[in-house]
């Protein structure tokens, strides 16, 4: 497990809760690898805001992603249709350090088409950052749109991962403190990529898809 401030964690699939929020270390690729490790802990919980760290040193096939250090809010079980959800607001500040680092900085959610089953449909991700040449899947490989949404500029791009659709909007610029409202990525889906506001919302992360050196 995952716990306190000063403890070193940096089991593959280590997990720890603190109020609604989970930590996952989530190292599922780490065997493309040929070395390095990652390791990561909460620092604080006050009231809804939550703090936590990841570093890491992985060396090795670098066009492979070893890891996704995120935190997520809640484990549902039952989920929650899109079109029943008015809003869902967030503020993420973070930062890192170290060189030649290659990771996105993102919000990461999917979706399943009842409420109750395992199934993923789509992936919405949004992301802040991404750093040292970190792309998202697309099957262009270029944007599909390129929206005003919370008064950020984006690129969107969309692929299949699986049988799975993923849309991904990326920061024009990085966004280091971000605030805003998730469900305007969904609302603007809907509008205008025929996205079915049926579809149930599974879950929420934000995080880091690692793939070389350190980030924190």
């Amino acid at each position: 497990m995952l716990g306190a401030k000063g403890t070193d964690y940096h089991s593959q699939y280590g997990s720890a809760t603190t109020g609604t929020y989970i930590l996952y270390n989530d190292l599922w690729g780490e065997a493309t690898a040929t070395s390095g490790s990652q390791c990561s802990e909460i620092e604080s919980l006050s009231g809804s805001t939550v703090t936590w760290e990841t570093s890491w040193t992985w060396a090795g096939g670098p066009s492979n992603v070893k890891s996704y250090a995120q935190i997520q809010d809640g484990a549902p079980t039952d989920y929650v249709q899109l079109s029943d959800i008015t809003s869902y607001t967030t503020e993420w500040s973070w930062s890192y350090s170290g060189d030649d680092i290659v990771a996105d900085v993102s919000y990461d959610t999917f979706t399943c088409s009842d409420s109750t089953s395992g199934c993923t449909d789509f992936e919405v991700m949004v992301w802040l950052a991404a750093i040292g040449g970190a792309g998202p899947i697309s099957s262009t490989g270029s944007t599909i749109a390129t929206p005003s949404i919370g008064g950020y500029e984006w690129n969107l791009y969309s692929g299949p991962n699986g049988a799975m659709t993923v849309y991904s909007f990326v920061a024009s610029s990085e966004i280091t403190s971000f605030s805003g409202d998730i469900m305007d990525f969904y609302n603007y889906l809907i509008d205008n990529e025929g996205f079915p506001s049926t579809q149930y919302l599974k879950t929420i992360s934000v995080g880091t898809f690692l793939q070389t050196k350190n980030f924190q």
